[in-house]
């Protein structure tokens, strides 16, 4: 028996279409789906690698429990009934923020989980709740609702259209784009070429993306900031910023000033890049017909990181090129996260409303940073974290100072961990739950839709049905908040799974019919979950189009161009500024920063063979001259040491590195005991959040700032 089922891949941000042909109940082949017309049958190595994530033998699919004898299977009844008993108990001695929840990023890759984890969440009543956010695009977030009112109305580059793509911290050909789904994005760039444009990447490294480029230009790490202030510097000393009505006359002006003490001639020797080329880009960029600037990982993690996101912002939004054709747009997707009056309408954001016990760090969307997570375990005193769940996440490898953290976990009373893989985290678990894996669940993807360069709706249905007695996500969460809720109220569990009639399918039908593109609003198109059962490939909803005023969501209706709070911010920025001009670093002379891999972006795909197929990826990358002033050779180990520990790597010689600057991939470090990821082990590499520090932040936003990282290199004596 032959079947072909067409799907999107769910393991990066880009949704590419994939074309799956099955025989006799075993996947037999993928291949990128020709009639996707957003992907137009690319296909990057990850796609496939469902299928061994499906078949990986380590995976987990019923739940475990620790016991003196080791790992033990248990049934779901008596492991959810004894979590739920647990978490109440421990909430009554304590409190409610005892308890604290991880969520790592595969969890948006999956709305199941999305959707009943957060119902999960709000029962707990925790204020410990952290994620991924706050080490990758927090200030991105933080940004769009300070300036335009909701967290999700984060710009995209319209890269389809523009003449000017300036790229700053980003390597897209590696991430296939972030928060820019954007897949076949090798082509899309190259278009932009053909069609007489250009785009350019400031970076550290020369990358992949950077190889590729118009033209690609070193950068000092962590001095993007201010680099973007004598961008606008230039642009406004040029008068080349463009009117714009939705602007307050105030905050154009407060802008004017503070950039105007940042000219290209002082940051010149603070990031390394030409005077004549940064009044050169800065010209070129708002003469452009159409440009967008765009900043990613490396912009946000650094100690200026949501100062860097505001200052992108503005460079698009004061040449004309915010919510225009070609520039930084706003999707409209057939789910919408952000419209007033929608029935999935997600909170427009929270900031500072409340801190961190310890160090006093702000929240963010009800969330707290995840630096401050270990010391929040480790601290006694009353709000002491004595209980954590992970969802989908394994911050041991994926948060700053992770030695630091695993000194945490082993103290805790109870951890319980969603996950599939006995990790480098989930091995402290008390109990491990596994959900179903992505071939055997149905999904529609609520987040990378709202970030998507064009506006798609797609739904994935299941290719397998799961083994008897096997859970998805959203009905563990489910059947745990309702267990919790059962023995908060004194009344008996049930000795049975708990059901529950309202899936996520339902939801979403719900809200496709009720969005924008739905029956509701008397659409063309007529969008439902039943529309998208019948469309195998992806339904086409056009290009992103203007949407402001009417998609802002300030009160006035206007751009907050200076957010009253980022004031606060600006004697930071200057102390900084007068520190480079006098700086010196002799006991940590070189500079970290991490790097991404288009075989893998999350540290449990290290688990999937054809991934980790190719040379070593786990070395420190250094430019040449650095490595013959330290007289070492290429592959030799060296000991990389930071001010919270060190480790030991292999090196890997090479131009693409700024001298003074060193690069280790993250989410590596598979060496350590207890873990069961028989392929991961055999290429276990080191962590590189062994060297990161936890109390290094962008002081502002509270988001981890590992990029720059102050590193000394040693030869080691034979």
């Amino acid at each position: 028996m032959e079947e072909t089922h067409y799907r999107s891949c769910n393991l990066c941000e880009a949704m590419c279409g994939l074309q799956i042909e099955v025989k006799n109940g075993t996947i037999h082949s993928f291949k990128g789906d020709p009639l996707d017309t957003f992907s137009r049958g690319h296909i990057c190595p990850k796609g496939p690698e469902l299928k061994s994530l499906y078949e990986d033998p380590d995976r987990l699919k019923f739940p475990i429990k620790k016991t003196e004898f080791g790992w033990e299977k248990v049934s779901w009844v008596e492991a959810l009934s004894d979590i739920a008993t647990k978490v109440v108990a421990i909430q009554s001695k304590y409190g409610n923020d005892s308890i604290a929840i991880y969520n790592g990023n595969p969890t948006v890759h999956n709305y199941g989980s999305m959707l009943y984890g957060q119902r999960f969440v709000s029962r707990i009543k925790s204020k410990n709740n952290y994620s991924a956010t706050s080490v990758d695009q927090l200030p991105h977030q933080l940004l769009s609702y300070l300036m335009f009112g909701h967290q999700l109305l984060v710009p995209i580059p319209d890269i389809d259209r523009t003449q000017y793509f300036l790229i700053l911290g980003g390597n897209p050909f590696a991430s296939n784009g972030s928060l820019m789904s954007v897949p076949d994005v090798k082509k899309r760039l190259k278009a932009i070429q053909d069609r007489g444009g250009k785009y350019i990447v400031i970076d550290p490294r020369k990358t992949e993306t950077a190889d590729h480029a118009s033209e690609h230009i070193f950068i000092k790490p962590g001095t993007d900031v201010f680099l973007l202030l004598s961008i606008l510097h230039v642009i406004f000393k040029l008068k080349l910023n463009k009117p714009n009505p939705l602007l307050k006359p105030d905050d154009l002006t407060s802008l004017q000033n503070l950039v105007m003490e940042f000219s290209p001639e002082k940051v010149t020797n603070i990031t390394g890049i030409p005077t004549q080329t940064i009044e050169r880009i800065s010209d070129e960029f708002a003469k452009s017909s159409s440009a967008v600037c765009y900043g990613r990982v490396g912009v946000s993690t650094q100690e200026f990181g949501a100062l860097c996101q505001w200052l992108i912002n503005c460079i698009n939004t004061i040449t004309g090129n915010l919510d225009t054709e070609g520039g930084a747009m706003f999707t409209l997707p057939a789910v919408d996260l952000v419209g007033e009056g929608s029935v999935m309408r997600s909170s427009p954001g929270s900031f500072n409303t409340f801190q961190s016990r310890v160090r006093n760090l702000p929240e963010f969307n009800d969330e707290l940073p995840v630096s401050a997570l270990a010391e929040e375990i480790l601290t006694e005193g009353d709000g002491q974290i004595r209980a954590l769940f992970t969802s989908a996440g394994n911050p041991v490898l994926s948060t700053p100072n992770g030695s630091k953290l695993e000194k945490a976990l082993s103290g805790l009373e109870l951890i319980v961990s969603f996950d599939f893989y006995v990790n480098e985290t989930t091995r402290y678990a008390h109990y491990i739950l596994p959900p179903t894996s992505a071939v055997e669940h149905d999904h529609y993807d609520l987040i990378f839709n709202v970030f998507s360069v064009r506006n798609t709706a797609r739904y994935n249905q299941p290719i397998f049905s799961p083994e008897e007695g096997m859970l998805h996500d959203w009905e563990i969460f489910s059947d745990l908040t309702k267990r919790i809720e059962l023995v908060r109220s004194g009344k008996e569990l049930p000795k049975e799974l708990i059901k529950t009639k309202l899936t996520p399918a339902s939801i979403i039908d719900h809200a496709l019919k009720s969005g924008p593109y739905g029956t509701k609003n008397n659409m063309e198109i007529q969008m439902s979950l039943e529309l998208l059962k019948n469309s195998p490939h992806v339904i086409d909803l056009g290009p992103l189009k203007k949407s402001f005023p009417e998609r802002l969501y300030t009160i006035d209706k206007k751009i907050n161009l200076f957010p009253h709070v980022l004031h606060n911010d600006i004697p930071r920025l200057k102390s900084k500024f007068e520190q480079h001009l006098d700086q010196n670093q002799f006991n940590f002379p070189y500079l970290l920063i991490g790097r991404r891999h288009l075989r893998n972006n999350n540290s449990w795909m290290h688990n999937l063979p054809k991934l980790m197929t190719g040379k070593p990826r786990c070395t420190m990358m250094i430019h040449p001259e650095d490595a013959n002033q330290l007289g070492i050779q290429n592959e030799e180990e060296v000991i990389v040491s930071s001010n919270v520990g060190e480790l030991k790597i292999p090196v890997e010689i090479t131009k693409e590195l700024m001298k003074g600057v060193v690069s280790i991939p993250h989410g590596f470090g598979h060496n350590r005991n207890g873990t069961k990821q028989k392929v991961a082990s055999q290429f276990s590499g080191v962590s590189i959040n062994d060297l990161t520090d936890d109390q290094v932040l962008d002081e502002f936003s509270g988001n981890a700032a590992f990029s720059g990282i102050q590193v000394k290199i040693t030869k080691i004596s034979k």
